[in-house]
């Protein structure tokens, strides 16, 4: 009998499904789009993940455990520097924590009435604010998303996402849609150029109607204010003034918190 090995060796002999090279094709990349789109979306259903309170934030702002660390490690001066800089900000990690677990506890994460869940908190899945958040719901008992990206330097998921929560998406743009489209609100903490990016692309769709109006709260006032300037805007005809009736500041979880309740987040009944 023939040999037909090389046949059943051959890569035109896999399944298109067992074919990465094939899958990874630029001319694939339509069906990529939808697989990423698709795993998450099923598995969100499957859990029951009706709306998402989202939480931007900087990767770089340290939990207290890292600072104790580096403040253990730290014999120079450039070292114990570095320290006070990673303290400065430790406040907003932990606002970010508490935030978290209000969250989760008063919006709906818990479904106490049938199998949907409103209002979990939602991140990119990372270190730093998201990881406060993720981290303050996880402390509640309550399921938590995080929507992580491939990046050149790999981006590790934080440990307090639900692990079967816990995606990975190579396109920003699929990233994006999937903290935007089941949002019912967004609170930003102070970033850098993602959290930035992630903040005018909500704002641009709200304002252009493209999306539902949420309440959105800037937390930080002082650093909001400073970072990029509203006034400016209006000044120079970009923005209208009742453009920044779009969103509200806060400086405490509680006063975060409260800004979404006042501006229209419905709870469900959804507390714990």
């Amino acid at each position: 009998m023939p040999d037909n090995t090389p046949q059943k060796t051959s890569r035109s002999y896999l399944l298109p499904i067992e074919d990465t090279q094939f899958l990874l094709r630029d001319e694939m990349r339509d069906i990529r789009f939808a697989l990423e789109f698709g795993k998450s979306e099923f598995l969100l259903r499957d859990w029951g993940i009706r709306t998402t309170v989202v939480v931007f934030g900087s990767a770089r702002i340290p939990s207290p455990e890292q600072i104790a660390e580096a403040k253990a490690s730290a014999i120079t001066d450039e070292q114990k520097a570095a320290v006070l800089a990673m303290e400065r900000h430790q406040a907003y990690y932990a606002a970010a924590r508490e935030l978290g677990r209000i969250i989760s506890e008063r919006g709906g994460a818990f479904a106490p009435e049938d199998r949907w869940r409103d209002n979990v908190v939602a991140t990119g899945g990372g270190p730093g604010i998201m990881e406060a958040a993720n981290r303050g719901a996880f402390e509640s008992g309550a399921p938590s998303i995080g929507f992580n990206i491939t990046l050149p330097m790999e981006q590790e998921p934080n440990a307090y996402t639900t692990p079967e929560l816990t995606f990975r998406f190579h396109y920003f743009a699929m990233r994006k849609m999937h903290l935007a489209m089941r949002a019912s609100a967004l609170v930003v903490f102070p970033g850098g150029f993602g959290t930035l990016d992630e903040l005018f692309e909500i704002l641009t769709l709200v304002q252009t109607r493209k999306a539902p109006t949420i309440p959105i709260v800037l937390f930080g006032s002082a650093y909001w204010k400073k970072v990029v300037s509203f006034d400016a805007l209006i000044e120079e005809g970009m923005i209208r003034r009742e453009d920044l009736a779009l969103f509200a500041f806060a400086d405490t979880a509680e006063e975060a918190w409260s800004a979404l309740i006042r501006r229209g987040l419905k709870t469900r009944g959804g507390g714990r």
